[in-house]
């Protein structure tokens, strides 16, 4: 058991990080010893435990760092983490930038993974497309970095972070991520389904028309973390890469919700294309945030899933 690689996942039973942990459970002869961490509830959901049966779980605050010295002892030096634990609602973050800020950047769990004598840990870190400012299509990884809300701000102060404290790390600029629900149900809203419950009402619902993501399908990222993983444990090369993750599409509001229709066989005309500008959610949102995922297929050769076959997955329709 000693001989397996340790892949710890901070915020495991998030939407990604359970999503994350099936994945890695489910891979032939078992070739890690998996961990996690949780923060909401004192005890981690059992349909979670239930599912990953030889995964350890401990209880960590990211503010603090409370919780980190538990898994040096139980668990050791993990040769890869995968950070998904973030305060990721925009409208949260702008309410308490303070928090935000302590939590999306990851001071404790960078100055913890430092504290190990050998540095051979491999830091995949989760960042997001809204460092972006919004104002162009197709932005690539070199493109400066503008973010026009808290959550970007604080997401481009992890990223300047992790480059100036760490040896090996990844990081995906993530775009809004979709699929099925995970084990344990996540309380927040999934983009597919909440379309999805709109729609099957069969009353007009307006959309947005003039904001523009790449979403990308939950299994094509945990696809790109695990390989991430396997270059890192055979290779055992520095790395230090950042990487856009998004789908191959870019779509508004309004086309993924006419994607939808069309699967389910919804009246595409209750759909009312309405500007971002209508609606007031109390934090400025980017216009455009599509992105060149060109980089991410060369360097791994992945090619996401196109929006249109991720929501059949998603809706379970073949």
């Amino acid at each position: 058991m000693e001989s397996k690689n340790k892949v710890l996942v901070i915020g495991g039973t998030g939407y990604l990080g359970q999503h994350l942990l099936q994945g890695l459970s489910q891979i032939k002869d078992s070739p890690f010893n998996l961990a996690f961490t949780h923060h909401s509830s004192s005890t981690p959901p059992q349909l979670l435990l239930d599912a990953i049966p030889h995964s350890l779980a401990f209880h960590v605050d990211l503010q603090s760092g409370e919780g980190f010295q538990a898994i040096s002892h139980q668990f050791g030096q993990p040769h890869v983490v995968v950070n998904c634990a973030a305060i990721s609602v925009p409208r949260a973050c702008e309410k308490d930038p303070a928090t935000a800020m302590s939590i999306n950047v990851p001071r404790s769990l960078v100055n913890w993974l430092s504290s190990f004598q050998e540095r051979e840990s491999l830091l995949i870190h989760l960042s997001t497309d809204q460092v972006y400012e919004g104002v162009k299509s197709f932005y690539k990884e070199e493109d400066e970095t503008a973010p026009v809300n808290v959550y970007g701000k604080s997401k481009v102060a992890a990223e300047q972070f992790i480059y100036e404290k760490c040896s090996n790390f990844a990081i995906l600029r993530s775009s809004i991520i979709f699929g099925p629900q995970t084990i344990s149900p996540v309380p927040k809203s999934l983009p597919i389904q909440w379309i999805d419950a709109i729609l099957s009402k069969g009353e007009p619902a307006e959309f947005f028309h003039d904001e523009f993501r790449c979403p990308v399908y939950v299994k094509d990222v945990v696809a790109i973390i695990l390989s991430l993983t396997n270059i890192w444990m055979s290779e055992h090369k520095q790395m230090q890469l950042l990487l856009n993750v998004g789908g191959p599409d870019r779509v508004s509001r309004v086309q993924m919700a006419e994607d939808v229709a069309d699967i389910r066989g919804y009246n595409t005309a209750l759909i009312k294309p309405v500007p971002s500008s209508s609606v007031d959610r109390g934090v400025a949102s980017p216009a455009d945030i599509s992105m060149d995922i060109s980089k991410l297929v060369q360097t791994l050769n992945i090619l996401p899933t196109p929006f249109k076959d991720g929501v059949k997955l998603t809706l379970e329709i073949a």
